[in-house]
């Protein structure tokens, strides 16, 4: 049963690599790897194939950047010859990107099966293109996996049948358990960035929402820089992010933040692991510290994982600067809210994903016919 497990971006790296791990050990299971091209910085893409033990991908698309809509048709474009080439018995996609929707969409063409891989999460904000791509994709997939159970009742909610929907747990977490220990004694970040454990926050800031009016951007980097009095911050900067800072005067406030660019996976996972507090925007990010029992004070005022909330170590904190500051000094004085970690996040939800896939192998097939 030949499968196409399609990356794009950063975050897909993290989640497919034990999804492959798995599908290379399972008889029965012919596993591709295409990659789209969404994101081809090296920190962003190439070290995490090498980091994290992920096969050269078999296929790579080379879309590059764009706008939404253009990055999204060129990819369809592109990934429809692949699948007229290699002919597959599925798709597998992952999380909520440009990649995601865009490959779902051409193997629903081609009335290809679609398996969705942390399927059912939202936000309920329509302005956030990610929800989008979410809604869309959950509605082509055939087979969908949740990380948490609010995913699933998403879903019962909007009508999928509940035999599609498999509970399995976060393949994210199975990254970052199984690394944990060599990120700790093999990273050398922390001596890198002169930091003493629990004495510096970790920050990220991507989200168009965030970054890309200077009204939103400049009371939270103020607020960063008011907490960066009191602790010293690392802020890896992601490209988007670091352009508008400069437009709008925000890249030099404060000493005590240290500006770098995006990190390899066991630098950020050693620098999360100790640190004080993370603040971020990124879906990622509220999860891998909810396993970590690091306070995260996320920079929204939604979140499509609340169970990192609920359950996690997780707070939102909006985009205004009193509140950002108060959050943080909070967690300055009294240690913040460390949580435990939720259901199923157990490092095997790569496994019983696989293993719901060999069972639904001979239906996936017939799908294609449908």
């Amino acid at each position: 049963m030949k499968i196409i497990n399609v990356v794009g971006t950063r975050p897909n790296f993290i989640k497919i690599a034990p999804v492959m791990e798995q599908m290379l050990e399972s008889d029965g299971i012919d596993p591709l790897l295409l990659h789209t091209g969404q994101h081809y910085d090296a920190n962003m893409n190439q070290v995490f194939f090498d980091q994290l033990g992920i096969p050269r991908p078999d296929i790579d698309l080379g879309v590059g950047s764009g706008s939404l809509a253009s990055q999204v048709a060129e990819i369809i474009k592109r990934f429809d010859l692949a699948l007229e080439k290699e002919k597959p018995a599925a798709v597998l996609v992952v999380g909520d990107v440009n990649s995601t929707v865009a490959c779902a969409l051409a193997a629903s063409y081609r009335r290809i099966p679609v398996i969705h891989v942390e399927a059912g999460l939202r936000s309920f904000d329509m302005d956030m293109p990610e929800e989008i791509n979410r809604l869309l994709t959950d509605r082509l997939a055939d087979l969908l996996f949740t990380t948490e159970p609010c995913a699933g009742v998403n879903l019962k909610r909007e009508g999928v049948d509940p035999d599609k929907i498999h509970f399995v747990g976060n393949v994210m977490v199975d990254t970052l358990l199984k690394h944990r220990r060599v990120a700790n004694e093999t990273s050398g970040a922390l001596d890198r960035f002169g930091l003493e454990k629990r004495n510096y926050a970790v920050m990220t800031l991507h989200r168009p929402s965030n970054v890309d009016h200077e009204e939103v951007l400049t009371p939270i980097m103020r607020a960063v820089a008011e907490i960066s009095q009191k602790i010293k911050i690392v802020f890896a900067v992601h490209p988007r992010t670091e352009k508008m800072m400069r437009k709008f005067g925000l890249d030099n406030l404060s000493d005590s933040i240290i500006l770098t660019g995006p990190q390899p996976y066991l630098d950020m996972l050693q620098l999360m692991d100790h640190a004080k507090m993370v603040l971020t925007d990124s879906g990622g990010m509220q999860e891998e510290t909810s396993v970590l029992g690091v306070p995260c004070l996320t920079i929204r005022k939604n979140t499509e994982r609340p169970v990192t909330v609920e359950e996690g170590s997780n707070t939102l904190v909006g985009t205004d600067r009193d509140t950002i500051a108060r959050a943080a000094d909070e967690i300055l004085c009294g240690g913040g809210k460390d949580g435990r970690c939720p259901e199923l996040w157990d490092g095997h939800a790569a496994q019983r994903i696989v293993n719901v896939i060999r069972e639904w192998g001979p239906s996936l097939i017939n799908l294609g016919g449908r």
